[in-house]
């Protein structure tokens, strides 16, 4: 059914009457020393992969035992495979072209997403949240901020006792009737969200 790779020194080769269906491209082409080939019988399906096999057979008629023929497609059943013209295997050019443009583009189009996801990550990492806050806030709790060492949680919740963050904004909640800020932990509290978190606070 396949005709694998040859010796390079035969000289005769008989095929005839097998499944062959087609002949893979170059095959032949380093059997310089053959004399004597038949390859009728065989059941070629005559597509753009065929046009090899009838290129070699043209340049090789002298030691073409017997012509072997299409199969298939119906329109060129039982056709010699050397008399398929040019123009019949002027479809796989254009094949061909389409199938080269589409990977084109499709390899542009990934290197475009692979630059935009870098950009977003690289975005991501130097982008920073500035965050005013009065002094009459008198504490806020983040979520993000529980993942700090223990000992900067202990500095933190003597000051600050309630904070709401989600991933796009953080919310204070007011309460007047409680004490002020602790002013002098304040200084702690904005190099800590800066350093950890990246997040710059600008006191009011």
């Amino acid at each position: 059914m396949e005709l694998s790779s040859l010796p390079s020194d035969i000289t005769e080769l008989h095929v005839q009457d097998n499944q062959l269906t087609s002949v893979s491209t170059g095959l032949f082409d380093r059997l310089v020393g053959l004399k004597k080939v038949s390859l009728s019988g065989n059941p070629f399906h005559c597509d753009c992969k065929i046009q090899y096999l009838r290129n070699w057979l043209l340049k090789n008629r002298a030691i073409v035992l017997k012509e072997p023929t299409c199969a298939s497609p119906s329109s060129v059943a039982q056709k010699a495979i050397t008399e398929l013209s040019d123009d019949y295997f002027s479809f796989c050019v254009l094949a061909n072209c389409t199938n080269g443009t589409y990977n084109t583009v499709m390899g542009v189009m990934l290197c475009c997403v692979i630059i935009l996801l870098l950009w977003s990550l690289r975005l991501a990492k130097t982008s920073t949240f500035t965050l005013s806050i009065d002094e009459r806030h008198t504490g806020f709790e983040a979520d993000s901020l529980r993942s700090l060492r223990p000992k900067h949680r202990k500095r933190l919740h003597a000051a600050l006792s309630e904070i709401s963050v989600d991933s796009d904004s953080l919310t204070c909640e007011e309460d007047l009737e409680r004490p002020l800020l602790n002013m002098e932990l304040l200084p702690q509290v904005l190099d800590i969200l800066h350093k950890k978190h990246n997040i710059k606070i600008k006191a009011t």
